[in-house]
């Protein structure tokens, strides 16, 4: 699996993964949880926000190096690190979860 370009990473990550804080903690206890689609749609305007204006390449690659990781990492902690599980549940076969988990360092004993 080739590791893709990013040109501007942290600003996906700061808008699809940053922990609640403060103003941002209070609202979601009030609100109901958002729907998976939602927040990927928000996470992505954000992300193009911040861009403002600026140019990027490889997105569809970037987006999915940034929700593949911690996807496997929930579906493992799911099964209770039941790898032929996780792989039934991701409809993956268990050889493609394995070569996915070695990737991003989630096999016990590897490393990124």
């Amino acid at each position: 699996m080739k590791e893709p370009a990013i040109s501007t990473h942290s600003a996906l990550s700061n808008s699809c993964s940053s922990p609640p804080t403060g103003e941002a903690l209070s609202r979601e206890s009030v609100s109901p949880p958002q729907p998976l689609r939602e927040a990927v749609e928000a996470s992505m305007q954000r992300y193009f926000e911040h861009l403002d204006g600026g140019e990027t390449s490889d997105l569809y690659a970037m987006v999915m190096a940034e929700v593949e990781a911690p996807l496997l990492s929930s579906v493992l902690a799911y099964t209770d690190g039941n790898q032929t599980r996780a792989a039934a549940v991701l409809g993956l076969n268990r050889g493609t979860l394995r070569k996915k988990l070695k990737y991003y360092g989630l096999l016990e004993g590897d490393a990124p």
